[in-house]
């Protein structure tokens, strides 16, 4: 599959940065083309901090949104909506109220294509995990007729970076996600030159959550980690 099969994109993550890290490449290089692209985020990240007391709610909240905004502006996405979920929480949520929310979208948007988290989540995260859940029984609902891709982690690629991936500290369990392999992947992009600078840009302009990243890891090493995208079909 490639980047003018997608068509129209709808595009739809729990926290916003989880977008830019798993589909940051993909999005772009659709509105080079000038395909539509919408960009969902069910929270504003609000809780996505170690220090409340200097990031209360509230304020971290602004900053996520306002460096939301910053990202799209460099990824080109024009389109970028929010459900007002509260971050942390939404495995607590009434599933059919984040089910209908979605089918609300898909209405609206009449997307192509559908990219969201795979049942792993890729991290784990409860919310990821959720998030993955309302939008397959929203596109159940819709006769599954857009095409439905999960971010799924490469094989090669993880092989080759995982240690880095662990040095970062992104995943929320002891799990990891089951690693698939090129062949099997629906959608597989390796960015370089421009894309991927253009990504590494939009993930600069979100200090407050890549700032952990890039303490951690090298320059090259956070360039390569962040050079892969990978989805597979629902």
């Amino acid at each position: 599959m490639d980047i003018a099969d997608l068509g129209t994109i709808l595009s739809i993550w729990a926290h916003p940065d989880d977008e830019t890290y798993l589909a940051g490449g993909i999005m772009t290089m659709a509105r080079q083309r000038g395909q539509a692209v919408v960009c969902v985020s069910a929270t504003a990240g609000e809780h996505g901090t170690d220090d409340p007391a200097t990031w209360p709610p509230e304020r971290l909240g602004r900053v996520r949104r306002a460096e939301a905004a910053a990202a799209m502006g460099v990824l080109g996405v024009d389109d970028h909506r929010w459900l007002g979920f509260e971050d942390g929480c939404l495995a607590g949520v009434d599933p059919q109220s984040g089910i209908e929310q979605v089918v609300a979208l898909i209405d609206d948007v009449s997307p192509d294509t559908i990219l969201t988290f795979g049942p792993d989540g890729m991290t784990f995260h409860p919310d990821h995990v959720a998030i993955h859940a309302w939008v397959t029984q929203a596109w159940t609902r819709r006769d599954r007729s857009p095409t439905l891709l999960y971010a799924a982690a490469e094989a090669e690629h993880r092989r080759r970076w995982g240690d880095r991936l662990e040095a970062w500290g992104v995943y929320m369990t002891d799990e990891r996600p089951v690693p698939v392999e090129a062949g099997a992947l629906a959608l597989h992009v390796s960015l370089t030159g421009p894309v991927l600078d253009r990504k590494l840009a939009a993930l600069s302009a979100m200090p407050s959550q890549v700032g952990p990243a890039t303490a951690r890891l090298s320059a090259g090493d956070f360039r390569m980690v962040n050079s892969h995208e990978a989805f597979v079909a629902a």
